[in-house]
């Protein structure tokens, strides 16, 4: 395993050496994503036009806890959540989200991204955008690896959580990985929906050339430690890689997408 040569790279090391741009260039350009990546984006993206779209989930808060560079986990969530909270450990990701809510010169351009979520779903990319922009209310600082990711902010419990290829990048051990669950699980009110996207069986992926370490995961790690929190796993949705093994920018075996629910007390 390619990650073995190098400790884990930590927030620390995310601060210092992500490259934000080349991030969100390489990855998030088409909506299918990464070349090398076969689909991963619009499968996410299909995904979590599946589980919002209906409008079966909302209300007043949305907490997407490590966003990235990125905006995508929350387009079709947008129009049933009054409040959408993005978050991130590293500066520069950040500041790629603000850049692109103040419309700044030379920010990302989303436009190819809204306009497939918005083919899947009957809309109008610009209004889409507009509302986005509206209901995106704050973009915080977080660290999943403390019992409070806001620390020293206390964010009221959400009613969705959605955390997308974050803790296993994260996270170093399963230890923290349960921790850090920990934590976002209790963002949630009582009854509270989580969607989380992420890899199973990756222990690395580069962004250019800078490489990244990744906890090699399971799904029944994952079920495991969700159902040890009170969580239900309604969905686990699941796309295989192809071709892994020559792919130049990850080792993932595959994508998944689940949702989850918090026990009503």
């Amino acid at each position: 395993m390619m990650c073995e040569c190098v400790n884990f790279t930590e927030g620390e090391f995310y601060q210092g050496h992500f490259d934000s741009r080349a991030y969100v260039q390489n990855f998030y350009s088409c909506p299918r994503g990464h070349s090398d990546e076969k689909d991963f984006l619009s499968f996410v993206l299909g995904c979590l036009s599946r589980t919002f779209s209906t409008g079966k989930h909302k209300g007043q808060r949305l907490i997407d806890v490590g966003s990235g560079p990125t905006i995508h986990s929350v387009i079709s969530a947008c129009d049933f959540y009054e409040e959408i909270v993005l978050s991130d450990f590293t500066d520069n990701n950040r500041r790629e989200i603000e850049n692109w809510l103040k419309h700044e010169d030379g920010c990302f351009d989303w436009k190819p991204v809204l306009r497939y979520v918005c083919e899947l779903e009957g809309k109008s990319p610009s209004d889409l955008e507009t509302k986005l922009k509206q209901r995106i209310k704050k973009v915080l600082k977080c660290d999943v690896r403390l019992e409070n990711p806001f620390y020293p902010n206390t964010l009221e419990p959400a009613d969705c959580v959605i955390t997308s290829l974050c803790l296993e990048a994260a996270c170093k051990d399963i230890e923290t990985y349960h921790y850090a669950l920990h934590g976002i699980s209790k963002l949630l009110r009582p009854g509270g929906l989580l969607v989380m996207v992420g890899v199973l069986g990756e222990t690395f992926y580069k962004v250019d050339e800078q490489l990244f370490s990744c906890l090699r995961l399971s799904q029944s790690n994952i079920e495991d430690a969700l159902h040890g929190l009170g969580l239900s796993v309604h969905e686990f949705n699941i796309l295989k890689a192809e071709d892994w093994e020559n792919s130049s920018v990850s080792d993932f075996e595959a994508v998944f997408q689940l949702v989850a629910q918090k026990q009503p007390y």
